[in-house]
């Protein structure tokens, strides 16, 4: 399979479905409608949504159902880089290539922004079509966990700014990475595959694929950090040792974290295989994401 080309496709899908749920710009008040809209489509690769549909159909699943799934995932992750920018966090400039929302629409409107974005997901969620209401709660509640503060989103985020400039050991890292970036990546796997009406063996592969392309995801970006440049990557790079962050390069150095990517994105592929031939997207998402430049 063509990844690139089934990624590309996709995209386009995820895209065109994401203008449909989200308020137009003009709607009343028009200003956070512009703001929401702007962050979303300000670019990305679409990872996320597309590793829904990856998961999804990989069992067997339709994309018509998975589809406002995928685009209520990629709003809740673009709530988090709203949030992650902001100058009590990261405080960065660039995001996608473009100035970040709070430095277009001021740090009040991001804020809001993020949080609509947030609402705006979780309301879609319960709304995902030709599903049963428990597996739409079971949705709501992987993406919370995934998201929330005990081995979430959130979690790995207080974790992350507590450990800036000290010396951390190498489980403290792999929590940060799991819980800040994979956990979401890894819920994606997850919810495509209850979605998808996935049965347990498939549930477990997917989970396993999730958390190893979740933490090599991060390992990546860590490198890329590094090694890339602020117009390749499309954010300021070289930001994590300039804020002294616990990454694997900080810890490892670059070639054994590529080393310990490599590793994770071969974990995943085994996985993957074990679903059948219809999981062919996801090996080559794995592959994408160990080869992916920014």
């Amino acid at each position: 399979m063509e990844i690139e080309k089934y990624m590309a496709e996709a995209k386009q899908q995820v895209d065109c479905c994401l203008d449909e749920l989200l308020a137009k710009e003009a709607q009343e008040p028009p200003t956070i409608h512009r703001a929401m809209r702007y962050s979303v489509f300000a670019g990305g690769k679409r990872v996320r949504p597309i590793l829904v549909l990856a998961a999804g159909e990989s069992v067997g699943g339709a994309r018509r159902v998975l589809l406002p799934l995928a685009c209520a995932i990629e709003m809740i992750h673009t709530y988090s880089l709203i949030h992650d920018d902001l100058p009590a966090l990261d405080n960065d400039d660039l995001r996608r290539g473009v100035p970040t929302c709070h430095k277009v629409f001021g740090e009040a409107m991001a804020i809001l922004a993020g949080d609509s974005l947030m609402t705006r997901c979780y309301q879609i969620l319960t709304e995902v079509p030709d599903v049963s209401g428990a597996t739409r709660l079971a949705i709501v509640r992987e993406i919370s966990y995934a998201t929330g503060t005990i081995d979430g989103m959130i979690g790995g985020q207080v974790v992350d700014l507590e450990s800036e400039g000290k010396d951390i050991g190498p489980e403290t890292l792999e929590y940060i990475h799991r819980a800040k970036t994979g956990a979401l990546l890894a819920a994606c796997a997850r919810c495509g595959g209850l979605a998808g009406a996935a049965d347990t063996r498939q549930m477990e592969a997917l989970s396993a694929y999730g958390r190893s392309i979740g933490l090599a995801f991060q390992i990546v970006d860590d490198i890329l950090d590094v090694t890339s440049s602020t117009k390749d990557l499309g954010k300021t790079a070289g930001k994590d040792q300039k804020m002294k962050k616990a990454t694997y390069p900080a810890l490892y150095g670059v070639e054994a974290s590529r080393r310990k990517a490599r590793e994770l994105t071969n974990a995943a592929i085994e996985t993957a295989r074990e679903i059948g031939p219809r999981a062919e997207p996801l090996l080559g998402i794995a592959q994408f994401i160990l080869r992916r430049t920014a």
